[in-house]
């Protein structure tokens, strides 16, 4: 493997490690902590609201951080950094510390997004593939969250699946700035030459169109993150909900078949999340595949249909069936995960393009934290199905607006 490419690897593994950390939480609130801590499953969520706030609110710093200084420092600073603050976080012994260890995180994985993805849209061609390809391993990290920490509750520790992570991240993290050691420097001379560079001027119409097309963008991914949110976040406790007599039934096959000895419904659960999150993993190299050839309109109005229907079908639904429509669902909220940030690759300026990123993760992980309370406050007044109506909405909300995107995206650049 050649340097460029494992370049690229390392990005791939910090958006899988990014999205790992963050929801190790879930899963383990949903099956441990509140039998564990006798705390309740709503009460929970408020302690992890604030890591998800500053997995938003610090993204903007960081971009800013990474144009101005050295996007591979900041990378540097993302593995290890996070790896630590993991490894405290599970040593947490109530709801105040542990939600001290998440906000520690959400600190560290703000990092990620603007920096990474400003990478990987200025580095390489075939925008597209490239985002899809880093999107996937993104996603893999929210379904290996599921399965590692419910195969470690079974286990009977749950806080090993902060520890694990940890200390792999702290040695990639190291890795990471010997490869790239050389960059850093050079990355921060070439910041301050950009900064010296004229912005160039735009036409009043180029300008009023990059306005509306930018407004859309950030409305969707407003919109998108709720889905987003409610999905990866809450699929854990709707399968311990709605699947027990799948899980149950899987778990006495696998006990028959001496793959598994005692009570695994919890690695079942887990594991049926992870089969979920990754089969719907494809969807984002279809999806990126096809804004290459087709652009991001018509990509997006599929997208946006395919999740209004399978979250119109869901409410009542157990066991198979419900399987079957939330793989359906989760298609199409990871195959959304490209689109926003192929546009913004396309329209952000060369220098300033980690700060754009910084600023749409801003809105994006803002809402995700906000999104926290919503399913609380829905599941503990009308449950899931309830919630399922909500997405759908906002499913139609952003066909709505995606319908009024110029066929052709306009560019930071003066026309």
């Amino acid at each position: 493997m050649n340097r460029d490419r494992f370049y690229f690897l390392l990005l791939n593994i910090g958006h899988f490690l990014d999205h790992l950390f963050m929801l190790i939480f879930a899963t383990v609130a949903a099956l441990a902590l509140h039998r564990e801590w006798g705390v309740g499953y709503a009460e929970l969520l408020a302690y992890a609201t604030p890591g998800f706030f500053a997995f938003g609110l610090f993204a903007l710093p960081a971009g800013w951080l990474a144009d101005k200084w050295s996007r591979d420092g900041m990378m540097s600073v993302f593995f290890i950094g996070i790896g630590i603050a993991s490894i405290l976080t599970s040593f947490a012994s109530s709801p105040l510390q542990i939600s001290i260890g998440l906000f520690a995180i959400g600190v560290l994985g703000a990092i990620y997004h603007p920096v990474g993805l400003a990478i990987v849209t200025m580095k390489w061609r075939n925008t597209g593939m490239r985002l899809a390809m880093n999107g996937v391993w993104g996603n893999l990290g929210v379904a290996s969250a599921a399965l590692i920490t419910g195969y470690m509750i079974d286990r009977g520790d749950w806080r090993l699946a902060f520890i694990l992570p940890g200390i792999l991240s702290i040695a990639i993290g190291f890795g990471y700035m010997m490869l790239r050691w050389e960059s850093i420097g050079a990355e921060h001379r070439s910041a301050k030459d950009h900064a010296k560079a004229e912005t160039p001027s735009l036409t009043p119409s180029h300008r009023s169109l990059l306005i509306r097309v930018s407004s859309i963008v950030f409305l969707t991914t407003a919109v998108s993150s709720i889905i987003f949110q409610s999905t990866t976040f809450a699929l854990p406790k709707m399968f311990d909900e709605r699947l027990q007599g799948l899980a149950t039934q899987l778990s006495n096959w696998m006990n028959s078949q001496a793959l598994f000895e005692g009570n695994d419904v919890a690695t079942v659960v887990g594991g049926l999340a992870f089969f979920v999150f990754a089969v719907a993993s494809i969807a984002q190299l279809i999806v990126g595949s096809l804004l290459d050839r087709f652009g991001p309109k018509k990509v997006f109005m599929t997208v946006a249909l395919i999740q209004l229907v399978f979250f119109a079908l869901m409410p009542g639904l157990t066991d198979i069936i419900a399987f079957a429509v939330a793989l359906g669902f989760m298609l199409g909220a990871f195959g959304q995960i490209p689109i926003n940030d192929f546009m913004i690759g396309k329209m952000a300026s060369g220098p300033a393009r980690a700060r754009i990123y910084g600023i749409r993760y801003v809105v994006s992980f803002t809402v995700l934290a906000a999104t926290l309370p919503l399913i609380a406050f829905v599941h503990s007044g009308w449950g899931f199905d309830r919630l399922f109506i909500i997405l759908a909405c906002a499913a139609a909300v952003i066909l709505l607006a995606v319908s009024t995107l110029p066929t052709r995206l306009p560019t930071a650049e003066a026309s």
